[in-house]
Protein backbone atom coordinates (compact mmCIF):
# COMPACT_ATOMS: atom_id res chain seq x y z
CA UNK A 1 0.00 0.00 0.00
CA UNK A 2 1.37 3.42 -0.94
CA UNK A 3 1.88 5.97 2.01
CA UNK A 4 2.39 9.61 1.59
CA UNK A 5 3.98 12.47 3.14
CA UNK A 6 2.79 16.00 2.21
CA UNK A 7 5.55 19.02 1.79
CA UNK A 8 3.89 22.32 1.43
CA UNK A 9 6.34 25.45 -0.06
CA UNK A 10 5.00 28.13 1.69
CA UNK A 11 7.58 30.65 1.38
CA UNK A 12 10.91 30.55 0.55
CA UNK A 13 10.50 28.90 -3.43
CA UNK A 14 11.38 30.75 -6.33
CA UNK A 15 12.49 33.31 -3.90
CA UNK A 16 16.00 33.70 -1.89
CA UNK A 17 14.52 34.54 0.89
CA UNK A 18 11.69 33.43 3.74
CA UNK A 19 12.25 29.79 4.19
CA UNK A 20 9.78 28.15 5.40
CA UNK A 21 8.53 24.71 4.90
CA UNK A 22 5.69 22.14 5.92
CA UNK A 23 6.83 18.46 6.68
CA UNK A 24 3.20 16.62 7.21
CA UNK A 25 2.74 12.89 8.57
CA UNK A 26 -0.89 12.96 9.02
CA UNK A 27 -2.73 10.06 7.15
CA UNK A 28 0.12 8.03 5.92
CA UNK A 29 -1.81 4.88 7.11
CA UNK A 30 1.18 4.30 9.27
CA UNK A 31 -0.81 3.63 12.76
CA UNK A 32 0.63 6.79 14.21
CA UNK A 33 -1.26 10.13 14.44
CA UNK A 34 0.85 12.17 12.95
CA UNK A 35 2.68 15.22 12.98
CA UNK A 36 3.22 18.73 11.29
CA UNK A 37 6.66 19.87 11.57
CA UNK A 38 7.92 23.61 10.59
CA UNK A 39 11.46 23.89 8.79
CA UNK A 40 12.20 27.70 9.49
CA UNK A 41 10.18 30.46 9.44
CA UNK A 42 12.31 33.32 7.97
CA UNK A 43 11.34 36.79 6.95
CA UNK A 44 10.28 37.47 3.48
CA UNK A 45 13.14 40.24 2.11
CA UNK A 46 13.68 42.10 -0.50
CA UNK A 47 14.03 46.45 -1.15
CA UNK A 48 13.34 46.27 2.75
CA UNK A 49 14.05 44.01 5.27
CA UNK A 50 10.94 42.97 5.78
CA UNK A 51 8.21 42.90 2.80
CA UNK A 52 4.60 43.78 3.69
CA UNK A 53 3.42 40.14 3.25
CA UNK A 54 5.65 39.02 6.06
CA UNK A 55 2.02 39.68 8.33
CA UNK A 56 -0.54 37.96 5.57
CA UNK A 57 -1.74 35.13 7.98
CA UNK A 58 0.31 31.91 7.41
CA UNK A 59 -1.49 29.50 5.12
CA UNK A 60 -1.20 26.74 7.84
CA UNK A 61 -2.95 27.34 11.60
CA UNK A 62 -0.06 27.67 13.53
CA UNK A 63 -2.14 26.17 16.68
CA UNK A 64 -1.91 22.91 14.69
CA UNK A 65 1.85 22.95 14.18
CA UNK A 66 3.45 20.58 16.63
CA UNK A 67 7.24 21.55 16.04
CA UNK A 68 9.71 24.00 14.44
CA UNK A 69 13.08 22.77 13.39
CA UNK A 70 15.50 25.59 12.99
CA UNK A 71 17.92 25.42 10.59
CA UNK A 72 20.15 28.51 11.33
CA UNK A 73 20.44 32.11 12.07
CA UNK A 74 20.01 33.93 9.77
CA UNK A 75 16.98 36.31 9.88
CA UNK A 76 15.43 35.12 6.52
CA UNK A 77 15.38 31.76 8.32
CA UNK A 78 13.96 33.18 11.87
CA UNK A 79 12.42 36.15 11.52
CA UNK A 80 8.56 35.06 11.79
CA UNK A 81 9.12 33.20 14.69
CA UNK A 82 7.86 36.21 16.56
CA UNK A 83 4.71 35.99 14.30
CA UNK A 84 4.50 32.12 14.56
CA UNK A 85 4.10 32.44 18.47
CA UNK A 86 1.81 35.40 18.49
CA UNK A 87 -0.47 33.31 15.93
CA UNK A 88 -0.39 30.81 18.65
CA UNK A 89 1.92 28.09 17.90
CA UNK A 90 2.64 26.27 21.20
CA UNK A 91 4.80 23.37 19.91
CA UNK A 92 8.22 22.67 20.25
CA UNK A 93 11.74 24.75 18.63
CA UNK A 94 14.78 22.63 17.96
CA UNK A 95 17.82 23.41 16.50
CA UNK A 96 21.98 23.43 17.50
CA UNK A 97 23.08 25.46 20.67
CA UNK A 98 24.78 28.15 18.78
CA UNK A 99 21.95 28.52 16.69
CA UNK A 100 19.78 29.03 19.56
CA UNK A 101 22.23 31.85 21.38
CA UNK A 102 22.65 33.74 17.71
CA UNK A 103 19.08 33.96 17.15
CA UNK A 104 18.48 35.69 20.70
CA UNK A 105 20.63 38.18 19.31
CA UNK A 106 18.97 38.17 16.12
CA UNK A 107 15.71 38.77 16.80
CA UNK A 108 16.31 41.27 19.54
CA UNK A 109 18.43 43.00 16.74
CA UNK A 110 15.06 42.84 14.54
CA UNK A 111 12.33 43.67 17.20
CA UNK A 112 14.18 47.11 17.76
CA UNK A 113 13.74 48.00 13.81
CA UNK A 114 10.39 46.02 13.22
CA UNK A 115 8.55 47.21 16.46
CA UNK A 116 8.57 50.66 15.29
CA UNK A 117 5.97 49.62 12.77
CA UNK A 118 2.11 50.26 14.10
CA UNK A 119 0.81 50.14 10.73
CA UNK A 120 1.16 45.88 10.81
CA UNK A 121 1.27 45.74 14.76
CA UNK A 122 4.54 45.11 14.67
CA UNK A 123 4.86 46.49 18.18
CA UNK A 124 2.26 43.44 19.92
CA UNK A 125 4.02 40.88 16.91
CA UNK A 126 7.77 41.55 18.22
CA UNK A 127 7.09 41.81 21.83
CA UNK A 128 9.39 40.74 24.99
CA UNK A 129 6.99 38.03 25.74
CA UNK A 130 6.77 36.41 22.39
CA UNK A 131 10.89 36.40 21.89
CA UNK A 132 10.74 34.56 25.50
CA UNK A 133 8.24 32.34 24.75
CA UNK A 134 9.55 31.24 22.02
CA UNK A 135 12.95 30.80 23.81
CA UNK A 136 11.47 28.81 26.75
CA UNK A 137 9.97 25.99 24.48
CA UNK A 138 13.25 26.11 22.10
CA UNK A 139 15.80 22.63 22.77
CA UNK A 140 18.73 21.88 21.31
CA UNK A 141 20.45 19.13 19.68
CA UNK A 142 24.14 18.33 18.93
CA UNK A 143 25.04 16.97 15.49
CA UNK A 144 24.28 13.43 14.59
CA UNK A 145 21.73 13.59 18.06
CA UNK A 146 18.88 11.96 16.96
CA UNK A 147 15.17 11.95 18.30
CA UNK A 148 12.16 10.21 17.57
CA UNK A 149 8.88 11.86 17.26
CA UNK A 150 5.74 10.07 16.71
CA UNK A 151 7.97 7.27 14.89
CA UNK A 152 9.91 10.21 12.82
CA UNK A 153 13.85 10.05 13.27
CA UNK A 154 15.37 13.07 12.90
CA UNK A 155 19.28 14.17 13.03
CA UNK A 156 20.88 17.33 12.29
CA UNK A 157 23.69 16.94 9.96
CA UNK A 158 26.76 20.08 9.64
CA UNK A 159 25.97 22.04 6.50
CA UNK A 160 28.87 24.50 7.24
CA UNK A 161 27.16 27.49 5.94
CA UNK A 162 27.18 29.65 9.28
CA UNK A 163 28.21 28.80 12.67
CA UNK A 164 25.43 25.75 13.95
CA UNK A 165 23.71 25.65 10.55
CA UNK A 166 22.40 22.32 10.13
CA UNK A 167 20.31 20.34 7.57
CA UNK A 168 17.12 18.85 8.75
CA UNK A 169 17.03 14.74 7.99
CA UNK A 170 13.94 13.18 8.75
CA UNK A 171 13.84 9.17 8.57
CA UNK A 172 10.47 7.78 8.50
CA UNK A 173 9.39 4.16 7.50
CA UNK A 174 12.94 3.65 5.72
CA UNK A 175 12.77 6.89 3.41
CA UNK A 176 15.30 9.80 4.02
CA UNK A 177 14.32 12.92 3.50
CA UNK A 178 16.56 15.76 3.63
CA UNK A 179 16.29 19.71 4.26
CA UNK A 180 19.59 21.63 3.44
CA UNK A 181 18.50 24.91 4.47
CA UNK A 182 21.51 27.09 3.65
CA UNK A 183 25.01 24.92 2.02
CA UNK A 184 28.40 26.30 3.33
CA UNK A 185 30.72 27.60 0.89
CA UNK A 186 33.14 24.81 2.20
CA UNK A 187 36.09 24.96 2.59
CA UNK A 188 35.19 27.70 4.54
CA UNK A 189 38.13 30.10 6.53
CA UNK A 190 36.57 29.37 10.34
CA UNK A 191 34.02 25.77 9.59
CA UNK A 192 34.18 22.90 8.65
CA UNK A 193 33.27 21.27 5.28
CA UNK A 194 29.82 20.30 4.21
CA UNK A 195 29.13 16.89 5.33
CA UNK A 196 28.61 14.67 2.56
CA UNK A 197 25.14 12.60 2.22
CA UNK A 198 24.76 9.75 -0.10
CA UNK A 199 21.84 7.80 0.69
CA UNK A 200 18.77 9.87 0.18
CA UNK A 201 15.18 9.61 -1.06
CA UNK A 202 13.78 13.03 -1.29
CA UNK A 203 15.71 16.06 -1.08
CA UNK A 204 14.74 19.78 -0.84
CA UNK A 205 17.57 22.31 -1.58
CA UNK A 206 18.69 25.02 -1.86
CA UNK A 207 20.04 27.33 -4.94
CA UNK A 208 20.75 31.15 -4.61
CA UNK A 209 24.18 30.88 -6.73
CA UNK A 210 22.84 27.46 -8.79
CA UNK A 211 23.33 29.80 -12.43
CA UNK A 212 26.95 31.11 -10.92
CA UNK A 213 30.26 29.89 -9.30
CA UNK A 214 32.70 31.97 -7.06
CA UNK A 215 36.35 32.44 -7.43
CA UNK A 216 38.53 29.99 -5.20
CA UNK A 217 39.60 30.59 -1.89
CA UNK A 218 43.21 31.91 -2.80
CA UNK A 219 41.70 34.54 -5.35
CA UNK A 220 39.33 35.60 -2.78
CA UNK A 221 42.11 36.57 -0.76
CA UNK A 222 43.99 37.98 -2.76
CA UNK A 223 41.35 40.47 -3.86
CA UNK A 224 40.61 41.35 -0.22
CA UNK A 225 44.38 41.95 0.25
CA UNK A 226 44.55 43.53 -3.45
CA UNK A 227 41.59 46.25 -2.25
CA UNK A 228 43.12 47.15 0.98
CA UNK A 229 46.30 47.62 -0.44
CA UNK A 230 45.10 49.56 -3.46
CA UNK A 231 43.29 51.36 -0.33
CA UNK A 232 46.17 52.37 1.14
CA UNK A 233 47.87 54.05 -1.97
CA UNK A 234 44.68 56.09 -2.53
CA UNK A 235 44.52 57.12 0.68
CA UNK A 236 41.07 56.68 0.87
CA UNK A 237 37.89 54.61 2.78
CA UNK A 238 37.71 51.32 2.16
CA UNK A 239 33.66 50.50 2.66
CA UNK A 240 32.96 46.63 3.62
CA UNK A 241 28.98 46.21 3.89
CA UNK A 242 28.98 42.94 5.46
CA UNK A 243 26.34 40.88 7.27
CA UNK A 244 26.88 41.07 11.21
CA UNK A 245 27.09 36.88 10.85
CA UNK A 246 29.42 34.97 9.79
CA UNK A 247 30.90 37.44 7.12
CA UNK A 248 32.27 39.53 9.67
CA UNK A 249 33.95 37.01 11.85
CA UNK A 250 35.55 35.34 8.16
CA UNK A 251 36.67 39.21 7.42
CA UNK A 252 38.23 39.80 10.60
CA UNK A 253 39.52 36.40 10.71
CA UNK A 254 41.35 36.55 7.09
CA UNK A 255 42.48 40.36 8.16
CA UNK A 256 44.02 38.81 11.44
CA UNK A 257 46.16 36.33 8.85
CA UNK A 258 47.33 39.08 6.55
CA UNK A 259 48.41 40.56 9.62
CA UNK A 260 49.88 38.39 11.54
CA UNK A 261 52.17 37.16 8.24
CA UNK A 262 53.06 41.24 7.13
CA UNK A 263 51.38 40.78 4.13
CA UNK A 264 49.25 44.28 4.39
CA UNK A 265 49.92 47.52 5.95
CA UNK A 266 49.16 48.30 9.66
CA UNK A 267 46.00 50.56 9.13
CA UNK A 268 43.13 51.48 11.20
CA UNK A 269 39.95 48.81 11.16
CA UNK A 270 36.89 50.01 12.51
CA UNK A 271 34.27 47.51 13.51
CA UNK A 272 31.35 49.68 13.15
CA UNK A 273 28.39 47.04 14.27
CA UNK A 274 26.75 46.57 17.75
CA UNK A 275 25.63 42.94 16.65
CA UNK A 276 28.20 41.76 15.05
CA UNK A 277 30.56 42.81 17.58
CA UNK A 278 27.71 40.72 19.87
CA UNK A 279 27.93 37.17 17.85
CA UNK A 280 32.14 37.63 17.59
CA UNK A 281 31.62 37.27 21.30
CA UNK A 282 29.39 33.69 20.34
CA UNK A 283 31.92 32.81 18.08
CA UNK A 284 34.50 33.00 20.77
CA UNK A 285 32.57 30.86 22.58
CA UNK A 286 31.27 28.01 20.64
CA UNK A 287 34.91 27.73 19.02
CA UNK A 288 34.73 24.03 19.28
CA UNK A 289 32.52 23.98 16.04
CA UNK A 290 35.33 25.62 14.13
CA UNK A 291 37.59 23.15 11.76
CA UNK A 292 40.33 21.59 13.12
CA UNK A 293 43.18 24.37 12.04
CA UNK A 294 41.35 26.93 13.55
CA UNK A 295 41.07 25.21 16.81
CA UNK A 296 44.41 24.77 16.85
CA UNK A 297 45.64 28.56 16.17
CA UNK A 298 43.18 29.07 19.58
CA UNK A 299 45.27 26.71 21.49
CA UNK A 300 48.17 28.25 20.33
CA UNK A 301 46.98 30.99 21.86
CA UNK A 302 46.23 33.42 19.24
CA UNK A 303 43.42 35.79 19.20
CA UNK A 304 41.84 35.14 15.80
CA UNK A 305 39.28 37.82 15.70
CA UNK A 306 41.64 41.01 17.58
CA UNK A 307 44.50 42.83 15.52
CA UNK A 308 46.77 45.47 15.80
CA UNK A 309 44.25 48.43 13.94
CA UNK A 310 41.05 46.92 15.28
CA UNK A 311 38.47 49.13 16.93
CA UNK A 312 35.18 48.10 17.93
CA UNK A 313 33.16 50.78 18.41
CA UNK A 314 29.68 49.23 19.69
CA UNK A 315 28.17 52.62 20.79
CA UNK A 316 26.47 55.50 18.57
CA UNK A 317 28.97 58.30 19.81
CA UNK A 318 32.06 56.28 19.24
CA UNK A 319 30.02 55.15 15.83
CA UNK A 320 30.27 58.84 15.11
CA UNK A 321 34.00 59.38 16.17
CA UNK A 322 35.18 57.32 13.00
CA UNK A 323 34.43 60.39 11.19
CA UNK A 324 37.77 61.90 12.36
CA UNK A 325 39.72 59.32 12.05
CA UNK A 326 42.64 60.49 9.73
CA UNK A 327 42.33 58.20 6.05
CA UNK A 328 43.22 55.65 5.12
CA UNK A 329 40.65 53.32 6.79
CA UNK A 330 38.69 50.66 7.04
CA UNK A 331 35.24 50.72 7.81
CA UNK A 332 33.36 47.22 8.28
CA UNK A 333 29.94 47.50 9.60
CA UNK A 334 25.95 46.02 8.05
CA UNK A 335 24.35 45.59 6.56
CA UNK A 336 25.36 43.68 3.98
CA UNK A 337 23.19 44.53 1.07
CA UNK A 338 22.98 48.43 2.64
CA UNK A 339 19.42 48.15 3.56
CA UNK A 340 20.10 50.01 6.67
CA UNK A 341 22.54 50.05 9.75
CA UNK A 342 25.41 52.08 10.06
CA UNK A 343 27.12 51.16 6.95
CA UNK A 344 24.76 53.70 4.79
CA UNK A 345 25.77 56.59 7.27
CA UNK A 346 29.35 55.92 5.92
CA UNK A 347 28.17 55.17 1.95
CA UNK A 348 26.52 58.81 2.51
CA UNK A 349 30.28 60.07 3.43
CA UNK A 350 32.21 58.32 1.36
CA UNK A 351 30.53 57.28 -1.69
CA UNK A 352 31.01 60.38 -3.72
CA UNK A 353 34.80 59.83 -2.72
CA UNK A 354 36.43 58.94 -5.77
CA UNK A 355 39.95 58.17 -3.84
CA UNK A 356 37.68 55.31 -1.69
CA UNK A 357 36.55 51.54 -2.62
CA UNK A 358 33.31 50.07 -2.10
CA UNK A 359 33.66 46.45 -1.43
CA UNK A 360 30.88 44.03 -1.77
CA UNK A 361 31.45 40.59 -0.40
CA UNK A 362 28.18 38.49 -1.19
CA UNK A 363 24.70 38.31 -3.16
CA UNK A 364 22.98 41.30 -3.51
CA UNK A 365 19.22 40.93 -3.47
CA UNK A 366 17.41 43.16 -5.93
CA UNK A 367 16.16 45.81 -5.15
CA UNK A 368 18.56 46.70 -2.63
CA UNK A 369 21.20 49.78 -2.40
CA UNK A 370 23.77 47.08 -2.58
CA UNK A 371 22.21 45.45 -5.93
CA UNK A 372 21.89 48.88 -7.29
CA UNK A 373 25.67 49.58 -6.77
CA UNK A 374 26.86 46.45 -7.86
CA UNK A 375 24.78 47.16 -11.11
CA UNK A 376 26.65 50.57 -11.58
CA UNK A 377 24.00 53.38 -10.47
CA UNK A 378 25.35 56.86 -10.59
CA UNK A 379 23.51 57.64 -7.73
CA UNK A 380 21.75 56.04 -4.59
CA UNK A 381 19.00 57.42 -2.64
CA UNK A 382 19.88 57.37 1.01
CA UNK A 383 17.87 59.32 3.69
CA UNK A 384 16.05 61.01 1.07
CA UNK A 385 18.89 62.61 -0.64
CA UNK A 386 20.81 61.83 -3.86
CA UNK A 387 24.26 60.77 -3.26
CA UNK A 388 26.78 60.61 -5.73
CA UNK A 389 28.25 56.97 -6.44
CA UNK A 390 31.94 57.78 -7.56
CA UNK A 391 33.92 55.46 -5.42
CA UNK A 392 35.44 52.47 -7.06
CA UNK A 393 33.06 49.78 -6.59
CA UNK A 394 34.37 46.21 -6.23
CA UNK A 395 33.24 42.68 -5.72
CA UNK A 396 34.51 39.57 -3.96
CA UNK A 397 31.90 36.85 -4.90
CA UNK A 398 34.17 34.05 -3.23
CA UNK A 399 33.10 35.54 0.40
CA UNK A 400 29.54 33.82 -0.24
CA UNK A 401 28.06 31.74 2.51
CA UNK A 402 26.68 30.08 -0.16
CA UNK A 403 27.69 26.48 -2.43
CA UNK A 404 27.95 27.58 -5.91
CA UNK A 405 26.41 26.15 -8.84
CA UNK A 406 29.29 23.32 -9.44
CA UNK A 407 29.48 22.52 -5.86
CA UNK A 408 25.38 22.15 -5.85
CA UNK A 409 25.70 19.99 -8.39
CA UNK A 410 28.58 17.99 -6.28
CA UNK A 411 26.47 17.50 -3.43
CA UNK A 412 23.67 16.15 -5.04
CA UNK A 413 25.62 13.35 -7.34
CA UNK A 414 26.52 12.15 -4.37
CA UNK A 415 23.81 11.03 -3.36
CA UNK A 416 22.37 10.51 -6.59
CA UNK A 417 22.09 6.43 -6.29
CA UNK A 418 19.23 7.17 -3.94
CA UNK A 419 17.45 10.06 -4.62
CA UNK A 420 13.87 9.63 -5.54
CA UNK A 421 13.30 13.37 -6.44
CA UNK A 422 14.44 16.82 -5.65
CA UNK A 423 12.92 19.75 -4.94
CA UNK A 424 14.89 23.27 -5.67
CA UNK A 425 14.08 26.35 -3.69
CA UNK A 426 16.01 29.11 -1.78
CA UNK A 427 17.15 31.04 -5.48
CA UNK A 428 15.70 33.66 -7.74
CA UNK A 429 13.34 32.10 -10.40
CA UNK A 430 16.23 32.51 -13.29
CA UNK A 431 18.25 30.74 -10.70
CA UNK A 432 16.54 27.90 -9.28
CA UNK A 433 15.61 27.09 -13.14
CA UNK A 434 18.42 27.02 -14.37
CA UNK A 435 19.87 24.82 -11.44
CA UNK A 436 16.96 22.57 -12.17
CA UNK A 437 18.33 21.64 -15.47
CA UNK A 438 21.60 21.59 -15.01
CA UNK A 439 21.04 18.49 -12.56
CA UNK A 440 18.45 17.11 -14.70
CA UNK A 441 21.37 16.87 -17.82
CA UNK A 442 24.04 15.68 -15.79
CA UNK A 443 22.59 13.58 -13.43
CA UNK A 444 19.21 12.91 -15.33
CA UNK A 445 17.23 13.09 -12.17
CA UNK A 446 13.66 13.79 -11.32
CA UNK A 447 14.18 17.65 -10.48
CA UNK A 448 11.76 20.63 -10.17
CA UNK A 449 11.72 24.08 -8.41
CA UNK A 450 7.86 24.36 -6.24
CA UNK A 451 5.71 27.22 -6.79
CA UNK A 452 4.99 29.54 -3.48
CA UNK A 453 2.18 28.01 -1.61
CA UNK A 454 2.64 24.43 -3.55
CA UNK A 455 2.09 21.14 -1.41
CA UNK A 456 3.54 18.17 -2.90
CA UNK A 457 2.87 14.13 -1.56
CA UNK A 458 6.07 12.26 -1.58
CA UNK A 459 5.80 8.22 -1.54
CA UNK A 460 7.28 6.25 1.35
Amino acid sequence: MSRKIKITFCSGTQEVTGSNFLFDTHATGLGQAGKRILIDCGLIQSSKMAEDDNWDPFIYDPKTIDYLFVTHAHIDHIGRIPKLINDGFNGKIYSTPPTKEITKYMLDDTAHILDRDKEHGLDKIYSEDNIKKAFDIWDVLDYHQKITIDGIEVELLDSGHILGSAMILFKYNGTKTLFTGDLGNSPSPLLPDTEIVNDIDYLIMESVYGDRTHEDKKERKDKLEDAIENNVKKKGVLLIPTFSLERSQELLFEIDSMIENNQIPLVPVLFDSPLAIKLTEVYKKYSDYFKKEVRSLIKEGGDIFMFPGLRNTPDTEQSKMIALIPKPKIIIAGSGMSTGGRIIHHEKMYLPDPNSTILLTGYQSPGTMGRYIKDGAKTVKIAGEEVPVRAEVRMIGGYSGHKDSNALLDFVQDTSETIKKVFVVMGEPKTSFFLVQKLRDNLGIDVRAPEKGETVEIEI
